[in-house]
């Protein structure tokens, strides 16, 4: 691929966010505006800004190179990721915008009535949402390095310069435009590549496709273990997300926030089409780039690869631009949360706080990234799932859905599904590297239910410790707002 074709797409998606993102500024006056986006976002726009910010550089680049690697077992990626969202329209999404809260450590400070559950809400927060933000910098150094030639930290370093300037211009609401145009931008990225390489191995017989979706080309099929316990990192980690959460409070109501899932599922559901299409054509044609170590640039090389020339180039480009969208939106989404949090509990709320904020929580993952070295996308996003599964999903199910949760109960929850989660994905590859057992790769099938256990037990132990505020705050959960005007 030619380097300027790589730095004109990097170019035209960032001038493209700033331009969006400084329209944002204009209708940016509140700090309800920087933070909810006034709660005033209708289902579409916010469709299609979750869209944008969930799928990240583990759908867009991940999920192919995972598929070029491990054929079907990769495919539990993209049903994980696509059915977690029928957990959040089923149990989540319309009692947390009825909550009233901005953040999650709102919502979880209001519901037990503890400043101590907050921070240690907060304290999670933050660490999830920079774990996860530092997969996008690692994708964008990946990217340039492969498509520009130029040394990767220049790809993270961008990143966070262009999500810094958006996010402190305009907030949630300068986010929101910006997230939904990335959405379809990233989908186009793929859709089109893959149609134009459909057409071009249009002589190719189904047989070969039929070969490369089962025979694994390096890694040994997964076993039942692995499955079930991605399937649980993916389900349940998809719940605590915390980029993903404070999308519902910037709907106008419950039903809206009801809508707004409804739609991301056909979002998402037309997108993994997509990824995966990409990863069985590489199967077949560029099987090189699996014993190479490149299964994460297969969709950046795969148009030049099979197309070549001219016609190539653009679509490479077009996979660029989408690329770098994609390393754009989640970052930003995970930005905007965390600067929610953090400015706060930290910083006294208020515009100049959240801006504040905002440079911090881009930068401090910006440092981790610089000093750390890339693992398989999809793989390191999967280990962010089953640790926010481990931590902040019990909390949250059960304090919608059960009355008898407690302060104490939700921070022995959360303390002990962060430690043993985390000591589980640290412990892993010190001492079994590649070959680590299971239980240690991919601990979510029994941290998640660790924590979900310790969390009821000690609640029932302390159960004098249920807030008096309990039946006003479970009703305003559980009960359906009338319908705006503008909605009938």
């Amino acid at each position: 691929m030619n380097p300027a074709v790589g730095l004109a797409a990097f170019a035209a998606v960032s001038v493209a966010t700033a331009i969006i993102g400084f329209y944002g500024l204009r209708v940016s006056r509140t700090t309800g505006d920087f933070y909810v986006a006034s709660r005033t976002v209708r289902p579409w726009w916010n469709a299609s800004a979750i869209g944008g910010e969930y799928l990240s550089a583990a759908s867009f680049l991940g999920v192919a190179g995972l598929i070029l690697l491990s054929g079907t077992d990769a495919l539990w990626f993209p049903v994980g990721y696509t059915a977690g969202y029928l957990m959040l329209l089923l149990f989540v999404a319309a009692p947390l915008r009825r909550s009233g809260a901005y953040t999650i450590p709102d919502f979880t400070e209001a519901r037990l009535d503890s400043r101590a559950v907050r921070r240690v809400t907060s304290l999670v927060v933050v660490l999830v949402g920079w774990l996860y933000i530092v997969p996008q910098l690692h994708g964008a150094a990946l990217a340039i390095r492969i498509t520009t030639g130029l040394p990767g930290w220049v790809g993270p370093v961008a990143v966070v310069a262009v999500v810094c300037i958006t996010v402190t211009a305009g907030g949630m609401r300068s986010i929101t435009f910006v997230q939904a145009f990335q959405y379809w931008l990233k989908l186009t990225a793929l859709a089109v590549p893959v149609l134009f390489i459909v057409f071009a191995l249009a002589g190719t017989g189904p047989d070969a496709v039929a070969d490369a979706a089962v025979n694994p080309t390096a890694a040994a099929p997964a076993g039942p273990y692995q499955t079930i316990s991605l399937l649980v990192a993916l389900l349940f980690g998809t719940l605590g997300l915390p980029h993903v959460l404070v999308r519902f409070y910037t709907n106008p109501d419950g039903q809206t926030a009801r809508r707004t899932t409804l739609i991301v599922l056909g979002l998402l559901s037309v997108f993994y089409l997509f990824p995966t299409a990409l990863g069985l054509i590489g199967r077949m044609f560029t099987p090189d780039l699996a014993r190479s170590g490149q299964a994460d640039a297969l969709v950046l090389l795969l148009p030049g690869r099979l197309i070549g020339g001219p016609a190539g180039d653009l679509l490479s480009a077009l996979v660029v631009a989408g690329a770098f969208a994609a390393f754009l939106s989640t970052t930003s989404g995970l930005v905007v949360s965390l600067a929610g949090v953090i400015s706060q509990d930290v910083l006294g709320g208020g515009v100049r706080g959240f801006q504040l904020a905002a440079v911090l929580s881009a930068v401090v993952p910006l440092g981790i990234a610089m000093m750390t070295q890339s693992l398989a996308l999809a793989g390191s996003v999967g280990l962010v799932f089953a640790f926010t599964a481990s931590t902040i999903c019990p909390v949250l199910l059960l304090g919608i859905w059960w009355r008898g949760l407690t302060d104490v109960g939700a921070i022995a929850g959360m303390v002990t599904g962060g430690v043993l989660c985390g000591g589980a994905l640290i412990a892993g590859p010190l001492f079994g590297g590649a070959g680590a057992p299971p239980w240690l790769a991919v601990p979510a099938a029994w941290t998640v239910p660790a924590a979900f256990a310790v969390t009821v037990l000690v609640s029932r132990a302390t159960a004098n410790r249920v807030p008096r505020t309990l039946t006003r705050l479970m009703t305003r959960l559980h009960t359906p707002e009338r319908p705006l005007a503008t909605e009938r």
